[in-house]
């Protein structure tokens, strides 16, 4: 079972990344947003799900150990395949799945393509319990709040190897500078956050 992998952008294009590991380049599926961030010759760390089918072993990557958690409970669910479960996750960070569990409003998942009405209130009824919704901060001495496109955003980069004072410092900046459409659009988001800490600045000297 490969639960992680950590090594060198070789590619990344869409939704999914190839990481070389030991010579070896490993292709993961990813949310839109990580593949965005993640540039290449840049080192990325992600946590992994190996789903293995009769024709085909694929590879899930994800930021945040709870984006990969909340994967594998949406895979879980009757009617869920992995591509439709990395769509809610292209969509909605864990606290918004969690938040819409709780509230067991449907409606959310309806809006993610592959996914229907009768598979959108199974996701609501199987997930019941097993998710916890939190409105907590997700970094000191900054104003993002869980759940919203920034906490994804910021996921992706201490994913990459930002610091977290670092990467929510420049999404605050950015969060403040944007229009209410871009600051609710993870793509648009990480896109300006990226150009705010410059294309040329090292992860590791943002420590």
């Amino acid at each position: 079972m490969i639960s992680s992998l950590r090594g060198r952008v070789l590619s990344s294009a869409g939704s999914s990344v190839v990481i070389e590991v030991g010579g070896v380049g490993f292709h993961v599926h990813t949310t839109p947003a990580l593949a965005l961030a993640s540039r290449e010759g840049s080192e990325l760390a992600v946590h992994t799900s190996l789903v293995v089918r009769e024709d085909a072993l694929t590879l899930f990557g994800f930021a945040s150990r709870a984006e990969l958690e909340v994967f594998e409970l949406l895979i879980g669910v009757t009617g869920v395949g992995p591509k439709s479960a990395l769509g809610v996750l292209s969509s909605l960070s864990p606290e918004q799945v969690a938040g819409a569990v709780q509230a067991d409003d449907d409606a959310v998942f309806r809006k993610v393509s592959g996914i229907g009405p009768k598979t959108a209130k199974l996701i609501t009824v199987s997930l019941a319990g097993k998710l916890i919704a939190t409105s907590t901060v997700a970094a000191p001495q900054s104003t993002i709040v869980s759940g919203t496109a920034a906490e994804s955003v910021l996921a992706a980069l201490t994913g990459l190897g930002w610091s977290e004072r670092v990467a929510a410092d420049a999404v605050d900046e950015t969060m403040a500078a944007a229009s209410e459409a871009d600051a609710a659009s993870v793509p648009t988001l990480l896109r300006l956050t990226l150009a705010r800490l410059g294309p040329a600045q090292q992860a590791g000297r943002a420590r």
